[in-house]
């Protein structure tokens, strides 16, 4: 994308401060207590077995498993194991494509999707069926259509394979799990864009149990395998349900996961540098559980953590350019702007429902400069009292690189390791490869 970015030197000629200024950083990294299954393929194995109507199937019937577009690090695990499960059952499996507009809302687009995951025919052992076709099965309380995946009606039976975790978007009983694919996954794009449409002019959650309902009665869903993961994102529960508990038990299993989510162990920051956004982190790019700011029609503003501004640096070759997710953050890379797949990111608003998520920040040539400018954009009048830190991503913000005044306050903290302060370091105006050892 053409952009024009001013240089480095016209930018930090507009403040006082240098990097010699700058206060010095120190790796941190926070200590927790992880529950963590021993074996994944046993569980996701029994989790299988605890799914009633599977056995009702006659031999041959072909079943389809839900594969989403997020970055789960046991999911390819669970879809390998339960794939291998069904085989032995004398059943074909399928995996089913089920991640709404992603992948540009193309057939061939969510295919590069799993593929970024590790999941294709070859590492899963099933055919990948990826099809945007749906038919209208049915309209909510507000008369608004309800989609559902052709793919998914012509199958025998669907199994829904998610992540139960809070959403990035909305709060409520259901957030993001089992009902969240069925609606918006196997929704496909105009299942999604119905969803978020609806989602916008009544309760979201409310929304999702509702349209939920409408498709465990339209579509041969038999249930499904809910994972929760732990703060480190590796599986702690898999668990197996009939398709009859599922509006039952998934507030259950989410309650379970907001007491490991992962966040920042500091609620107070003037900048937080975040080095890659990405689908396959977050659907909104970064998890606004960690940034404390949600940015979406109707829903209020969390009280923290309390983060001035926020600095991106890139997008993950797994988002192919789509940088949903930069529209919450204060200023951003150079590199972001020129990789951008506008219309993939535009698309995916359309559909999700909120446009300030993608609106293009303040741009700026290199790390250094975004350091720079940050006192004067968040009224901190030393910049060696600067309150920054630094982390890979949202999925891993207990690893983080923070500055001195911040790594006094976190020495205190006994489930915290401050490491060495030194000087903060640049490179051409780039921030150190890896800092967080």
């Amino acid at each position: 994308m053409p952009f024009s970015v001013p240089d480095a030197e016209e930018l930090r000629a507009a403040t006082d401060a240098t990097i010699g200024d700058l206060p010095r950083v120190a790796p941190a990294t926070r200590h927790r207590d992880h529950d963590e299954l021993p074996d994944v393929e046993r569980a996701a194995h029994e989790a299988v077995g605890d799914i009633d109507g599977l056995g009702e199937l006659p031999p041959g019937s072909e079943v389809g498993i839900t594969a989403g577009s997020r970055g789960i690090d046991d999911m390819p695990t669970i879809l390998e194991t339960a794939v291998s499960e069904l085989r032995e059952r004398d059943l074909k499996p399928v995996i089913l494509a089920a991640m709404g507009s992603h992948g540009g809302a193309t057939a061939e687009g969510q295919r590069e999707t799993l593929a970024a995951l590790g999941i294709t025919p070859e590492t899963i052992g099933c055919v990948i069926r990826s099809s945007m076709a749906v038919d209208r099965v049915g309209e909510d309380g507000l008369g608004r259509p309800v989609y559902a995946a052709r793919d998914a009606r012509e199958v025998d039976g669907v199994v829904l394979a998610n992540r139960v975790k809070p959403h990035t978007d909305f709060s409520g009983p259901v957030e993001s799990g089992l009902c969240k694919m069925a609606v918006i996954g196997l929704g496909k794009h105009r299942g999604a864009e119905s969803l978020h449409n609806a989602g916008l002019a009544a309760d979201f959650s409310s929304v999702i149990q509702e349209r939920a309902g409408i498709l465990l009665e339209e579509l041969p869903i038999i249930g499904g395998i809910a994972l929760v993961e732990n703060a480190r994102h590796r599986a702690a529960h898999v668990e197996g349900i009939d398709a009859g508990r599922i509006l039952e038990r998934e507030p259950e299993l989410l309650e379970t996961a907001r007491e490991t989510l992962a966040t920042l162990p500091v609620t107070d920051l003037d900048l937080l540098v975040v080095d890659e956004i990405g689908k396959e982190i977050s659907g909104t790019g970064m998890d606004t559980n960690v940034l404390g700011r949600t940015y979406f029609h109707g829903e209020d503003e969390p009280d923290e953590p309390s983060i001035a501004r926020v600095y991106a640096r890139s997008v993950t070759p797994a988002s192919h350019g789509n940088a949903l997710g930069m529209g919450l953050a204060d200023f951003v890379h150079r590199d972001v702007v020129a990789d951008l797949a506008v219309e993939d990111m535009y698309v995916n608003v359309v559909t999700s429902g909120e446009p300030r998520r993608a609106k293009l920040p303040f741009v700026v040539p290199d790390d250094a400069t975004a350091l720079l400018v940050a006192p004067s954009t968040t009224g901190v009048a030393d910049p060696g009292e600067l309150r920054f830190a630094r982390i890979r991503n949202t999925l891993e913000p207990d690893d983080l690189v923070v500055s001195e005044p911040v790594a006094r306050e976190l020495e205190d903290r006994p489930d915290v390791t401050v490491g060495k302060l030194r000087p903060i370091e640049f490179s051409e105006g780039r921030l150190e490869t890896a800092p967080y050892d």
